[in-house]
């Protein structure tokens, strides 16, 4: 074999090794850069799950100080109605009130001063439901009315 021959041979040898070099040492480097990447926003989504949980605990106690409010309501010192005369709905809305109702019955009061309200307890930004809204809509503009319903058990 001639010296160019081996010389030519090196030289190739040399081209392959220093491409799988570099090639290497750039796959190495894009690893890299996607394995820091990935670390990223796996602390991006640790993060955000940490504060999701905090949201959700503090919106879960929200909730349970607004149904203690709501069952409690009849002794705090806002409620101006005798908590005799309040019936627990709780939902669509918490209270009706049938205000005057406990002093007719005790003989002290008249059928004219018996005033029905309807109350919901809110706590915090609390506001109502659109269903409550179409409720105090419907009071509002006087769709409000007493039935009596009669059940025969004698047939």
């Amino acid at each position: 074999m001639s010296i160019w021959m081996a010389m030519l041979i090196g030289a190739g040898l040399g081209v392959i090794l220093t491409t799988l070099i570099l090639s290497n040492t750039r796959n190495g480097r894009i690893k890299a850069e996607y394995e820091q990447y990935i670390a990223e926003l796996e602390l991006e989504h640790q993060q955000a799950l940490i504060h999701a949980q905090k949201r959700s605990v503090n919106t879960s106690r929200a909730v349970l100080k607004g149904k203690m409010a709501e069952q409690m309501a009849p002794i705090m010192p806002e409620f101006q109605y005798l908590p005799s005369d309040a019936k627990f709905l709780g939902d669509p809305v918490d209270y009706v009130v049938f205000d005057g109702y406990t002093d007719l019955r005790d003989g002290q009061g008249r059928a004219e001063d018996i005033e029905v309200v309807l109350i919901d307890i809110k706590s915090g930004g609390a506001r109502l439901t659109k269903g409550q809204q179409a409720i105090a809509k419907a009071i509002a503009n006087g769709r409000v009315r007493f039935e009596t319903i009669r059940i025969d058990f004698d047939d």
